[in-house]
């Protein structure tokens, strides 16, 4: 039995889907962060459970060819980047991996695995970033919050963000402390400003700045409004959103528009999407509109199909497909998003589209009894995955193929093999990188019935 303070030498041998290195001593795995396989280290061991282990470097004894120099100063406090210390073909490698040992493993599945798709770009990809704000050593200051806590690692310049995101970030800071609006303090439920929250279109340069707030406080924004409309022509919106509960969810229902329009718009596969601060939207759009493109390579629809997509939000995937089907169904169960899909299918004037508010079983049965059933359905749903009830919507629907995008190979390989006891083949899978350097990737997955293929 390990224990904890030991000091053992050993060779990383793969990576986690956390991001961390996973070496083996006396039977135990052992998770080591920061390291690299091939790397043989000197580890101290912090942490025993009964089958695993948690252990940090002591000293690296003979480097992976797979290192490089980190070039962010906060990578080790902020823990965003869990892949700074290595090449990003060895971040891809790692990632390819993932995908792949999920639906092997967690799946019992073995589809083809086509070609990892790696991102293009590393640096300030992300076209939102959400700020919290808090008082420290009586200053208001802002960041990201530390690994597992509610610390702040006080910053305002980050790799992943535009650079435009750090200079407005830095003009709200100073104007919060000109005014001396208090910064939110969640263990009293005190204090006013809670989060910076901005967004940026990538196609269509646009900004959003958004302050979260406690309640309102319209009349001490009047002036940051002017002062950041001067000093930066793409902000077209400022919009405070108001969050009066005692909550870790970061936004509030209320929005109230203090400059320009209540949206910003972007391009995402060719068409023109609006964005308020509710909307979700894909953070890396150029990766997004990859993935979504080989989501559409998978369906590879005809003008008589008629597609359904499930957790369809802003309605980004099915609009995308909507040219090359017969017709679009989009179904979500969150009223703003349903709206967001509808204004958007307008914006665009697709016609074929048609979006529903409910629960994908209930609606399919409504569609089922009026002659209408989906040939193919495009699911993306959230990292826990599809619900029980909606793998038997999809299921009973019967469609002839599914296609499912998922930020979790862990949950798609489960809900892959839940279709699979239901009559489906798991016929192709690929990993995608939408957050080069972080822990995260995400999947496409095609899975057709016997009689199909």
């Amino acid at each position: 039995m390990l224990e904890k303070n030991q000091l053992f030498t050993a060779e990383i041998e793969d990576i986690s889907s956390e991001g961390s290195g996973v070496c083996r001593i006396d039977g135990f795995t052992v998770f080591v962060p920061d390291t690299a396989v091939g790397d043989v280290i000197s580890l101290k061991i912090v942490k025993v459970l009964k089958s695993y282990a948690y252990g940090i470097i002591d000293k690296i004894i003979t480097p992976s060819a797979d290192r490089i120099e980190n070039n962010c100063q906060y990578y080790k406090k902020c823990g965003g980047c869990v892949f700074r210390h290595i090449s990003y073909e060895a971040e891809c490698s790692v990632k390819d991996n993932i995908v792949k040992n999920a639906f092997k493993r967690i799946g019992g599945l073995e589809p083809e695995f086509e070609s990892f798709i790696s991102a293009e770009n590393n640096y300030g990809y992300r076209n939102k970033a959400q700020y919290p704000v808090a008082m420290c050593n009586g200053e208001v200051v802002s960041g990201f919050f530390a690994p597992r806590s509610h610390r702040i690692v006080t910053l305002t310049d980050c790799a992943l963000q535009p650079v435009i995101f750090k200079d407005i970030l830095e003009t709200v800071l100073d104007y919060i402390k000109d005014k001396k609006i208090s910064a939110y303090d969640e263990a009293s439920h005190t204090g006013i400003v809670r989060h910076i929250y901005i967004r940026k279109g990538a196609h269509s340069g646009e900004v959003m700045l958004c302050i979260v707030a406690r309640k309102d406080i319209s009349r001490q924004l009047s002036g940051l409004c002017r002062i950041a409309a001067e000093k930066f022509p793409d902000i077209k919106s400022i919009v405070m959103n108001i969050n009066p509960d005692k909550t870790n969810v970061i936004l509030g229902k209320k929005c109230i528009t203090l400059y320009g329009s209540d949206t910003i718009s972007d391009i995402m596969c060719g068409n023109t999407i609006e964005i308020s601060p509710l909307s979700f939207y894909q953070v890396n759009t150029v990766q997004a509109e990859r993935l979504y493109a080989k989501a559409l390579e998978y369906a590879s629809p005809d003008k008589k199909d008629i597609i359904a997509d499930l957790y369809c939000g802003a309605g980004t995937i099915g609009l995308s497909m909507a040219e090359s089907a017969g017709r679009i169904i989009g179904i979500e169960i969150i009223p703003q998003a349903v709206e967001n899909a509808r204004k958007n299918s307008c914006i665009n004037d697709i016609g074929n589209a048609k979006f529903y508010c409910g629960d994908a079983g209930v609606v399919f049965e409504d569609l089922r009894k009026n002659g209408c059933s989906p040939d193919i359905i495009v699911i993306d749903p959230p990292r826990k995955g599809c619900s029980a009830d909606t793998i038997e919507a999809i299921a009973k629907a019967s469609p002839k193929k599914i296609v499912m995008i998922s930020c979790n190979p862990a949950t798609a390989a489960r809900d892959a093999k839940m279709l699979a006891e239901r009559g489906y083949t798991t016929v192709k899978a690929v990993g995608a990188d939408l957050f080069p350097r972080t822990k995260h990737v995400e999947c496409v997955v095609l899975m057709l019935k016997p009689d199909t293929h």
